[in-house]
């Protein structure tokens, strides 16, 4: 299994390796970095072992815990630090004169998609009352999909905007937190 499935495995006992393992350009070392965590409280040789000792031992669950905690740091700062690459990326094509032109037509796709969605859902609400005022629930059940779709959009713009400005104070605050703390290991 790779270590990406493996530690998808591990997720889980621990749901907060998630963050860590999606959406991040080293989800690969995070998946690594967890598995090499669980190989060593379980003291098994393969990922694969060591999530089969973590599933038949409650004691090696709870030492899987507590070491995930207290290794927490140290992803979180891996974890960051491939956000801030990111930006740092943006602000030196800036300083060039040069934009990201993908980046701007992912958020016009994004605003084009969520629109589309939600034109989508009128017409199709539209077309499922009657003229008796009757709802046609077959294609009434069509909002529901159209609906999750359209939050996918949403959420694609929420996250250009967290990219773009920060996702909140508190991130800020953890981001400081993160570089003033000594690693663990």
């Amino acid at each position: 299994m790779d270590p990406i499935s493996t530690a998808f495995a591990l997720a889980q006992f621990v749901p907060g390796i998630l963050k860590w393992i999606t959406g991040s350009d080293q989800a690969e070392q995070a998946a690594t970095a967890v598995i090499g965590i669980a190989k060593q409280v379980t003291g098994q040789d393969t990922g694969q072992g060591a999530l089969g000792a973590i599933q038949a031992d409650p004691a090696a669950l709870l030492a899987f815990r507590q070491a995930v905690m207290a290794n927490e740091t140290d992803l979180d700062k891996a974890f960051l630090a491939d956000r801030q690459d990111a930006r740092k990326r943006d602000v030196q094509l800036a300083q060039l004169g040069r934009t990201t032109k993908r980046a701007d037509l992912m958020i016009i796709g994004d605003v084009l998609g969520m629109l589309a969605c939600l034109s989508a859902m009128v017409y199709v609400t539209w077309l499922g009352v009657t003229k008796g005022g009757d709802v046609n629930p077959l294609i009434m059940a069509l909002n529901g999909p159209l609906g999750m779709l359209t939050q996918q959009f949403a959420n694609g713009l929420r996250d250009a905007h967290q990219f773009e400005f920060g996702s909140s104070r508190g991130s800020v605050e953890k981001t400081e937190l993160l570089a003033r703390a000594p690693a663990v290991k």
